[in-house]
């Protein structure tokens, strides 16, 4: 992958940057004492750090929270203190907009590992990874109903696509809290486990950091444009980018370590 921007790490504050020797950052939410709710700043790091990450070389994000949990959502002191316009409120949600569609269409894989707190603007935030690793601490919910509020950053989009509208709703309306394998099994997280769910998701960055990244691209890009397509337009989309990624010269020796018997071969679970 061709750097042509450079990440300087010392300009954040809110986020927490760590870039591995191979390819994979961590990404932190730094606000524990706020349960890494997300203020402005917060929101215009991520902007800036997924605004670059695929130019600069990035091969996978763990994204994670410092302390005991992952993203409590809008930092609502602020939001208070702020006494917003409803107009200056639209350009906050459509900077959070901004940040998540980085990451969802980046071309970068992120993977998300959730303890304690994955709430409202948190569920919004985990909702945009491409892969959630969820541990026993871990809770979601939407109690935007109960505060007067309404989701402002992509839940309408993500979240009733990852559990369907009809979950979605009962979950504003009623506060309703998952937690366990129920949340595992509804989907608002594809790896459920008893340890650490960074160092599950840290695996799964690295395993996906071997990839080639035009491949890890149109993964982590092309099936949410996808998404959004009829399904005549998908289908035409669809081999167009097949017909880039499956010919590219990485990808034909990979192809041929198969033919030869080389390469690693897709078994069943031990």
């Amino acid at each position: 992958m061709a750097k042509d921007v450079t990440i300087d790490i010392s300009k954040f504050e809110r986020l927490e940057l760590d870039a591995r020797e191979d390819g994979v950052w961590i990404v932190t939410l730094n606000r524990p004492e706020k349960r890494n709710a997300l203020d402005v700043k917060t929101v215009e790091e991520m902007v800036d750090f997924f605004s670059n990450a695929q130019r600069a070389g990035v091969k996978a994000v763990v994204l994670a929270g410092k302390g005991d949990h992952f993203c409590a959502g809008l930092d609502l002191i602020e939001h208070h203190d702020e006494d917003r316009s409803p107009e200056d409120f639209m350009h906050v949600c459509l900077r959070w907009h901004e940040a998540f569609n980085k990451m969802e269409y980046g071309g970068v894989p992120v993977i998300a590992a959730l303890q304690g707190a994955v709430v409202g603007g948190g569920l919004e935030l985990a909702s945009a990874a491409h892969v959630r690793v969820m541990d026993e601490s871990t809770y979601f919910a939407l109690p935007e109903g109960i505060r007067g509020l309404f989701t402002g950053g992509g839940a309408t989009i993500r979240v009733a696509d990852l559990v369907g509208k009809a979950r979605m709703i009962d979950m504003m309306l009623t506060g309703r809290v998952y937690q366990g394998q129920e949340a595992a099994d509804i989907g608002l997280a594809q790896y459920r486990v008893e340890g650490s769910s960074f160092d599950r998701a840290l695996e799964l960055a690295q395993r996906a950091a071997e990839n080639l990244p035009l491949t890890n691209f149109a993964i982590c890009s092309a099936i949410s444009h996808m998404q959004n397509m009829s399904a005549l337009d998908a289908a035409y989309a669809e081999s167009v980018v097949a017909g880039v990624v499956n010919t590219q010269e990485p990808a034909r020796e990979r192809l041929a370590a198969f033919a030869d018997k080389s390469a690693m071969r897709v078994r069943p679970n031990s």
